[in-house]
């Protein structure tokens, strides 16, 4: 597999579920199309910008602009950064936000910001009104390849990441590749994980094209288009199989089981971001399979050599301030993962690997095992 050369026209990727279909419009400067986009697919909608601070300093000028050159009515709702908005409190805030705009049912929310914005954004627009329309504007590699698409919206409780959420599918994504151009490495680094998964997931040949190619991801060159359009393909094909998880649709879950705890144990804070957590949960995953005798152990040190060649975090010890908060406790660590969503009569629901490109769903894990590996990892780390 190739990178093809430098697209002139935007990639469109469509998300097949019947008349709730919708495109990922994928490339350089499509933002600035987000207003005639608008005008053809709700003629006559009002709309609301939902982002946070930092966004907003760089990107709600310019989504504004688009809006004013097509005629479209905008108000503008502005949160803080970080998981610390994904709460009841940041949910309230941008609801009463969005009532106090006069959003109405054929109206439209724009949630314009990473995976927290958009989570948040869809899921005020999910119960506002009993349901209001939302477009999804990902301003991080990790919102554009993962949380902007398949229609998953929340908030996090104390006790857990997501426990809170409706499934709400945008009716458009716009996905410049642009905006990207701003992240700070770490954060790049942070989306790169998600992209990674769906080699590891399901496609060891998109894996293998990762490991040749990740240097011309990060530098913006034409693989980082054909990385984010192949990422949301595979996304896409899942979702319209499977809209809301009953089956296939966990596989995408790997290396979250693990991270969403690590998540919690630091706070969702800065400490560890999102795709942080599921580069290091995908390397527990993968060698948890492989002392299960699932996967071979070489494709284990091959995941996680690459993720580490990237310079995501691949190990518990490299968790800033790893002793504190629970990190080094394999009892407080499985506590916060019977708490994920995919638990059922008290077994966990793991995402486990067969190899690269061969990822499988295993239900009724005991926890023992679980907790036992738990503490041989952190007995290596320590």
């Amino acid at each position: 597999m190739t990178a093809p050369l430098n697209h002139s026209a935007p990639i469109k990727v469509e998300v097949a579920l019947g008349d709730r279909a919708y495109d990922i419009v994928i490339g350089r400067n499509v933002l600035g199309t987000l207003g005639e986009r608008i005008a053809k697919l709700r003629p006559g909608a009002r709309t609301a910008i939902v982002t946070d601070r930092t966004v907003a300093r760089t990107w709600l000028a310019p989504t504004e602009a688009a809006l004013d050159a097509a005629g479209i009515a905008h108000a503008r709702v502005v949160v803080g950064e970080g998981e610390s908005s994904k709460t009841y409190a940041g949910l309230a805030e941008v609801s009463e936000a969005l009532i106090a705009a006069k959003i109405e049912r054929n109206d439209l929310v724009i949630a314009l910001g990473g995976g927290v914005v958009g989570d948040l954004a869809g899921f005020a627009a999910s119960i506002l009104r009993r349901g209001v329309d939302f477009v999804q504007v990902p301003t991080s590699l990790l919102a554009q390849v993962d949380s902007s698409v398949g229609g998953k919206t929340g908030i996090n409780s104390p006790q857990g990441k997501n426990l809170l959420g409706a499934f709400h599918q945008p009716v458009l994504v716009i996905a410049d590749t642009a905006v990207l151009d701003t992240l700070s490495p770490r954060q790049f680094r942070a989306g790169y994980a998600e992209v990674a998964k769906y080699g590891a997931l399901g496609d060891e040949a998109f894996f293998a094209w990762l490991e040749a190619n990740h240097a011309e991801i990060v530098s913006g060159g034409p693989a980082r288009e054909h990385a984010i359009a192949t990422s949301c393909r595979a996304k896409a094909a899942i979702v319209a199989r499977d809209e809301r998880e009953n089956g296939e649709r966990a596989l995408l879950n790997l290396g979250h089981t693990f991270g969403h705890a690590l998540e919690a144990a630091t706070g969702f804070s800065d400490r560890l971001f999102h795709g942080e957590g599921v580069a290091i949960g995908m390397v527990l995953a993968a060698r948890f399979s492989a002392e299960r005798g699932m996967m071979p152990e070489a494709d284990a040190i091959r995941l996680q050599r690459h993720l580490a060649d990237v310079g995501l975090p691949t190990r518990l010890q490299d968790i800033a301030g790893f002793a504190q908060e629970g990190l080094a406790d394999a009892d407080a660590l499985l506590a916060l993962m019977t708490q994920d969503k995919k638990v059922k009569r008290g077994q966990l629901t793991f995402i486990l690997m067969e190899g690269i490109g061969r990822a499988v769903i295993a239900d009724k894990v005991e926890p023992a095992p679980v907790r036992d590996f738990l503490a041989r990892q952190l007995a290596r780390a320590s």
